[in-house]
């Protein structure tokens, strides 16, 4: 998929190290976010968007690109060409336009400090990038959106490929300790980033049970009607007897 047109012309500290930049992106008409981790004077760019050169320069060399789905190649290769960084991507990815440097799987430590979490639910394979610095920073860049003002959603079930593991997620991933919630489309929750994904969940299982409740009384009032319907049915049988006998 070619990289978007439109560059990003802030960049702000979502938290030391930790920086978010966002674009209108053209080829989906819907903002992206991408995000740069900072360590030891290198700059880590997950799921890259086009920046600024002057913007780019000023975070560091870049050391290493993170693809964490492979919806969001975005600006990884073009990155890779023109800084010599290696590109890291979740182990089994497909469908991408180049080959990764070096490929993932869940638990493993990767450059910026990030560490790889299994996160099904978008196309597979899908991870969220997690940073155990600081307040803590969950980056789930395909599996979450965030309108600002707005709870946190899920992907719309047409762009998951497994709705129900999706929510599974989510229920993990809100173990884990964190106050930054990073989204691929959507404003970081720079507080209650952990609660937010909570209150989520809960919402979801509420809608689950209010449906099967409905589905219950559904069925139940299928049920009563097809025993009404029995009864009725005896009933006649009985009334044409009792005339034949007459």
């Amino acid at each position: 998929m070619s990289e978007p047109k439109t560059l990003a012309k802030s960049i702000e500290e979502v938290a030391p190290g930790l920086f978010h930049y966002q674009i209108h992106d053209d080829r989906i008409d819907q903002i992206s976010d991408g995000y740069a981790v900072v360590e030891g004077g290198k700059a880590v760019l997950v799921d890259p968007l086009p920046i600024d050169p002057v913007l780019l320069n000023r975070l560091g060399p870049v050391g290493a690109i993170i693809i964490a789905s492979s919806t969001h190649q975005r600006s990884a290769w073009r990155y890779r060409r023109e800084t010599g960084a290696r590109v890291h991507a979740p182990e089994g990815i497909a469908g991408l336009d180049e080959t990764p440097d070096a490929f993932f799987r869940d638990g493993d430590r990767l450059p910026g400090g990030l560490r790889a979490v299994h996160a099904p639910g978008p196309k597979a394979p899908h991870c969220a990038l997690y940073l155990d610095r600081g307040p803590g920073a969950l980056l789930c860049t395909d599996l979450l959106m965030h309108d600002p003002g707005e709870p946190i959603v899920f992907l719309p079930d047409q762009y998951l490929e497994d709705p129900a593991a999706a929510r599974q997620s989510a229920r993990r991933l809100g173990a884990l300790r964190f106050e930054i919630l990073c989204f691929g489309h959507g404003a970081p929750i720079t507080r209650g980033g952990r609660k937010a994904i909570g209150d989520l969940v809960e919402r979801e299982g509420k809608a689950g049970r209010g449906t099967r409740k409905a589905s219950k009384k559904k069925a139940g009032t299928a049920t009563k009607r097809k025993g009404t319907a029995r009864t009725r049915t005896a009933a006649a049988r009985k009334r044409r007897k009792a005339t034949k006998r007459r």
